[in-house]
């Protein structure tokens, strides 16, 4: 990792806003489909064993210590808990990660769908995933809804699981260490701030950003970083013609960006159907490599 703290990227980007009335179409077609049972088959279609994807990537690091060579990175992204996703519907999404064996499991934002207390409808599973250096997190879009992001975090620091919020850790064991960076969401987020984030880093260690809008992936590379963890897209969670345009733009599931390589997760959850067509649910499992 190259530390470039002169420079100072802006990441800042403009939120997405709709209008009521497709607030509202959204709104009533996703509680007629939940009455009419959506939850059961969003849960059976997507989320159980064999119907989401374990996709691996490998990321090659120039330097990177040779005990590393191996280090796993288990990410889950866009949750979204609340009409479609509920208590015990990620059992087998964190059976599976647990699985891996991970050095450290990491959750890139969208707890929520509409209200912060969904959050709570899936922290338990949650609180089941282990890993050797713990479950780490950053917030998405979402998780801001009426400001209550705080309390989002403070409880899920209740059972482990601890969110990075323009701040930096350092994984370390007798094999050598990694530096995690995660930062505020690029839209709704008060404070952005990467300088914070990035302060007090070791520059011999590879830096690992979970950003959870991967249109800050550009910027994130000018710093030096050498891999960058975001979601957001759910990979158009319904990729036909007609319905790619109705979310945010999905830049692909991997982008090279020089010496920073974009990983964007496809996501576990859905927003407005209970219905993935050629995005597949999908936990994503990073192995670190050394580079030839």
């Amino acid at each position: 990792m190259q530390l470039a703290p002169e420079v100072s990227p802006e990441l800042r980007m403009r939120p997405r806003r709709h209008g009521r009335l497709r607030r509202s179409a959204v709104w009533t077609a996703e509680h007629m489909l939940a009455w009419l049972g959506g939850r059961s088959f969003y849960r059976r279609r997507h989320l159980r064993h064999g119907r989401f994807v374990e996709r691996e990537e490998r990321v090659a690091i120039e330097g990177l210590a040779p005990a590393l060579d191996g280090f796993t990175i288990v990410q889950l992204s866009d949750l979204h808990a609340g009409l479609f996703l509920r208590e015990g519907d990620l059992r087998d999404v964190v059976e599976a990660a647990n699985a891996r064996r991970p050095d450290v499991i990491v959750l890139t934002g969208d707890f929520i769908t509409r209200h912060w207390s969904e959050a709570l409808l899936v922290r338990d599973d949650l609180a089941l995933l282990r890993a050797r250096h713990g479950v780490w997190a950053v917030l998405g879009n979402h998780d801001y809804k009426d400001r209550s992001e705080a309390r989002i975090t403070a409880s899920y620091a209740e059972v482990g699981v601890r969110f990075l919020r323009n701040q930096g850790v350092r994984l370390a064991d007798e094999r050598g260490a990694v530096s995690l960076i995660g930062i505020e969401d690029l839209e709704e987020s008060k404070s952005l701030d990467l300088a914070a984030a990035r302060a007090g880093l070791v520059s011999t260690d590879p830096e690992i950003v979970l950003c959870h809008n991967p249109r800050g992936a550009l910027p994130l590379s000018r710093v030096g970083c050498e891999l960058v963890l975001s979601g957001h897209t759910h990979g158009t969670q319904l990729d036909l013609p007609w319905a790619r345009r109705a979310g945010p733009p999905h830049p692909g599931t991997r982008i090279e960006l020089g010496g920073t390589t974009l990983l964007v997760s496809r996501g576990l959850g859905a927003i407005g159907l209970p219905l993935r067509i050629g995005a597949p649910a999908e936990i994503l499992v990073v192995r670190l490599e050394r580079s030839a």
